[in-house]
Parts: structure tokens; C-alpha cells; sequence
């Protein structure tokens, strides 16, 4: 029992970053152990979505599938473009509204598969999907509208923005050979719209993960003879709104290597804050 406690109260240690990548991790190895070592009934049967009305018996797979892989080339290709590209992500708008976007994009990445497998059951009917391709191409998509000049070093070779960069990932990603995997890069392309258009309402100053509404606040006020009333909590929101966006500004216009270490440091703390 102490055992299991102790990796459950490690697991909850790790940031939503890590959190990610060791349930992806994890499921593989349980996946391929039981399949390939123990010989047992294929566990990824239970965990990657149906397309077709047996999804209705399993709606639990529209979260697990997003977890799951059984090709080491797979996970490990999803997983690293996820590191580096959530890793900026994190940065700047924080853990928790990243695991929020892997999820969101993962839904609706399987949504449109879902609906397009019903006008078209004879083509996509019996068929499953599984990995996390959705999700990281919708973090993908984010910074590529929230950072578009953020400098991409790939393979120590040549660098590139990472708009380019996010162009070429959905290219070579969902593009190429459609007639292959059809139905994965579908899922792709309903991943990558949900991340553009967060992104493009990011910009805008509309952030659907913002659930600071929902929270009952207790602002501090001062009255004066005048009966004038300040808000301080109100005021210091939007100061720190106001920074966290000239930061932004100038990430999206001169990439992030362009901020000093104050201002990196500036960021990170802002970003936890929202």
C-alpha cells in the first residue's frame, strides 16, 4: 500500500507538464507489457475511441484515447513535440491552462472524427483512434498564432519561426498521404483548429479557459468623504494584464530570446498568476 502511495504523492508533485508525459508513458508500457510480454487481452481496446456506435458503450475513451499509444515511434515522436513546444507554452500562460488545452483539443479532435464517421460508416465504421497527435497540435497551433517569430532551432542545423515550424509539423503530420491514417489526421485537423482558434481569441483578449468569474472575490475598497470607491484589486489586475501583454508583444514580434532574464522571469510569474 505504501507503495502505491508513494507514487501517487510523487505523481502529484510533478507539474502538468510532467503529469502528461508520465500517463503517456505509462500506458504504453502497460499496453505493449500486457500485449507483448504477459499475453493478455489487449488493454488499448478499452482505451482508444471506437469510431462507430460502439462508442456509446465506451465514452470514457473520448479522455483515454488521448493517452494512448502502442508504437514506440508513436509515442515518442508525440511526446517530444509536445516537450518543447508546451514547455513554452507553460511559460507563458501556466500549467493548469495547459492541461486544459491538451483536453480540449483532444475532444475536439476526436468530435470531428466522430461526426464525420457517421455520415460516412462504411469508411470509418469498426475503425479506432488513439495517441495524443490532437492535443499536441493544438498546443502547436497556439504558439504558432501567440508566438509566431519564436525561434525554432531544429537539429542544431538550421532555425526557423515558429510559424514555419508549425506549418511543416502539420504537413508532414496530417497533409502527406492522406489516403493513410485517415481518420487520425482528421482528428488532427480538428485538434489544430480548436488550438488556432484559441489562439486567435488570445490575441484578442478572450481566453476560454478563464474561470476567474466563477470565483467569488473580496475586493478591498476605500471610501472616501466624496463617496469616490477604489478598487485595488481591480486596478492591480490590470496593471499586471497590461505587462503580461507588452511582453507578448514583444515575444510575438522580436521571438522570446529577445526578452532579458528579468523580463523571462517577469513573465513566468505573471503567467502563474492568471
Amino acid at each position: 500500500m505504501n507503495f502505491f502511495s508513494n507514487i501517487v504523492s510523487t505523481f502529484r508533485q510533478q507539474g502538468k507538464l510532467a503529469q502528461i508525459i508520465i500517463i503517456n508513458v505509462a500506458v504504453f508500457l502497460v499496453c505493449n507489457v500486457s500485449l507483448h510480454i504477459l499475453h493478455l487481452p489487449q488493454v488499448g481496446a478499452y482505451l482508444a475511441l471506437p469510431i462507430g456506435v460502439e462508442f456509446i458503450y465506451k465514452p470514457w475513451t473520448l479522455l483515454t484515447y488521448m493517452f494512448t499509444h502502442y508504437s514506440l515511434g508513436h509515442i515518442f515522436f508525440n511526446l517530444i513535440l509536445f516537450y518543447f513546444s508546451a514547455q513554452l507554452y507553460y511559460l507563458i500562460f501556466g500549467e493548469k491552462k495547459l492541461f486544459y488545452l491538451y483536453i480540449m483539443s483532444g475532444l475536439c479532435g476526436a468530435a470531428l472524427l466522430l461526426i464525420i464517421g457517421v455520415f460516412f460508416p462504411t469508411y470509418f465504421g469498426g475503425g479506432f483512434l488513439l495517441g495524443s497527435s490532437a492535443s499536441v497540435l493544438g498546443i502547436i497551433m497556439v504558439m504558432a498564432i501567440y508566438t509566431p517569430n519564436f525561434e525554432v532551432n531544429l537539429f542544431g542545423l538550421f532555425t526557423m519561426p515558429y510559424k514555419y515550424f508549425a506549418l511543416l509539423v502539420f504537413i508532414v503530420s496530417t497533409v502527406l498521404d492522406f489516403s493513410i491514417n485517415t481518420g487520425g489526421k482528421l482528428a488532427h485537423i480538428g485538434g489544430s483548429a480548436f488550438g488556432l482558434i484559441y489562439g486567435l481569441n488570445l490575441k484578442r483578449g478572450t481566453d476560454f479557459f478563464n474561470f476567474s468569474f466563477l470565483k467569488r472575490k473580496h475586493k478591498m475598497k476605500i471610501v472616501s468623504k466624496h463617496s469616490s470607491t477604489v478598487n485595488f484589486e481591480t486596478q492591480h489586475f490590470t496593471i499586471n494584464e497590461h505587462r503580461m501583454n507588452e511582453l507578448l508583444d514583444k515575444i510575438s514580434k522580436s521571438g522570446y530570446e529577445s526578452l532579458s532574464q528579468k523580463e523571462k522571469d517577469e513573465l513566468f510569474h505573471l503567467s502563474q498568476k492568471k
